[in-house]
């Protein structure tokens, strides 16, 4: 491939991995108003973002074996058009339900944009680039959540929460340009294979079902949701293992590399995803800043880990890549830690070190376990490969915030968020916390693990 055209594909999977995350990072930002004009109380307005991240947690297997069929460009230019319409829809929202309801269809775009952008960049640029290029698609990923908290809380502050969506329009409609008239090449991996409609099925209500009942534990309703989810994804697992042309190829789980490294991301996803927010509603209703003050703060993590990502794709492609993992999990450890005792008397620059630590860690660790991740399949099961590190993100993000969402309705009950209630806010933030340690360090030692298998790598 020339090196144009490669340089394309880069640039493309560097803005829509941008505008994938630039929403669901700055979203946060415009929660309380959004929450504020449709009235809604805190389990609600907690599902403005646990609802999103539910969505491509469903859609983003289907994503995998699609894309690998009908093309992986073709698909990433249909989840970017859907993304761009469902953008364009919130801004014209009139309620909560219409409102939530074009966040789903947000979710589904992305969830295509995700898995196919990935797939793309590891199907046209060279082996020995490899990490190199993943470390700039990430970048952008990184990029989007260190500005995202600055232009939407501005955009928020100044303007309304419906110009965090008026601004992705033009920059969705240039992604799509690109890709029609500067990507001329397809890639399909699947095209023999049927699509496993009742696997989808399986899968999507599995998770919907695990999910939802998750973030309602405290009622009978829930915990049954929880263990009938549990059972139709087991049963999800074992129907995949006998079809022919699976949704999901579950023998690359038989690969340690690959297994160790998806269950290190899911639970670093996991014990992370919750602490933009929870910063957010201290800064926003503990602390009494405004959205815009509040973005500037939150702009620390993600800078860093934009700074960080492109030399640590480039040191895996050096070093083993589980080794740079498990220390960038260490470090982010330590942030939760000193989060475990977040109130209102805390100083600003404890907590401005430990957005520091969180970023350092997240940047040593996201590049080399995706690396590892799609690094150790062969190069046609490169689709699969990027939906399991994609749904392990986003499942990651959906239980993260559904924890948040079960722990805010334990100690809140029904009641708004708001300032006069920053004590509960407090207490809710700092059992979040203390949990999300605890699976922090089951990362670390899953990112270890997979270093002592013998399975080798795809170089």
């Amino acid at each position: 491939m020339k090196l144009e055209n490669e340089t394309y594909v880069i640039f493309v999977a560097f803005i829509t991995s941008f505008f994938a995350v630039f929403l669901s990072a700055g979203i946060v930002l415009g929660v309380p108003a959004i929450a504020s004009e449709f009235g809604m109380n805190n389990v609600l307005q907690n599902w403005i973002i646990t609802l999103n991240a539910l969505v491509i947690a469903i859609f983003t297997l289907p994503a995998g074996q699609i894309s690998g069929k009908y093309g992986v460009k073709k698909s990433l230019i249909i989840g970017v058009a859907i993304y761009l319409i469902a953008s364009i829809g919130a801004c014209l929202s009139f309620s909560a339900e219409s409102f939530l309801m074009f966040r789903v269809f947000q979710g589904i775009g992305i969830a295509f944009s995700n898995v196919s952008a990935m797939a793309m960049v590891v199907q046209a640029v060279k082996p020995q680039n490899r990490g190199k290029a993943l470390g700039f698609t990430v970048t952008g990923v990184y990029l989007a959540g260190s500005l995202s908290p600055v232009f939407c809380g501005f955009l928020v502050h100044n303007f309304g929460w419906r110009a965090m969506f008026y601004f992705t329009i033009p920059f969705l409609a240039l992604c799509i340009a690109l890709m029609i008239l500067k990507i001329p090449k397809e890639w399909k991996t699947y095209e023999g294979n049927k699509i496993d409609t009742l696997g989808y099925l399986i899968y999507g209500i599995g998770i919907t079902l695990f999910i939802y009942g998750f973030t309602n534990l405290m009622n009978s309703f829930g915990a049954m949701s929880v263990i009938l989810g549990v059972i139709l994804l087991l049963i999800f697992g074992f129907y995949e293992l006998k079809i022919e042309s699976p949704a999901f190829n579950m023998n690359l789980f038989k690969n340690m590399k690959f297994t160790s490294s998806n269950i290190a991301a899911l639970c670093s996803y996991l014990a992370i995803a919750s602490i933009t927010t929870i910063l957010n509603y201290h800064f926003q209703y503990v602390r009494g800043w405004d959205a815009q003050i509040s973005g500037m703060i939150l702009i620390i993590t993600p800078i860093i880990m934009a700074l960080i990502a492109p030399n640590s794709g480039k040191l895996s492609d050096k070093i083993h890549p589980q080794k740079l993992a498990g220390i960038g999990m260490s470090i982010a450890t330590i942030t939760l830690v000193i989060l475990i005792f977040l109130d209102a008397s805390t100083p600003l620059y404890l907590i401005v070190i430990a957005m520091i630590l969180q970023g350092i860690g997240m940047g040593l660790f996201t590049t080399p376990n995706t690396n590892a991740i799609m690094s150790s399949v062969p190069p046609n099961e490169t689709p699969n490969a990027s939906a399991a590190q994609s749904a392990m993100r986003t499942m990651g993000q959906t239980v993260s915030m559904g924890l948040l969402t079960l722990v805010f309705a334990w100690i809140m009950d029904s009641l708004k968020l708001s300032s006069q209630y920053s004590h509960l806010i407090v207490q809710s933030s700092q059992l979040i916390c203390l949990i999300c340690t605890v699976i922090c360090i089951i990362a670390i030692f899953a990112s270890l693990v997979g270093i002592r298998s013998k399975d080798s790598f795809n170089i």
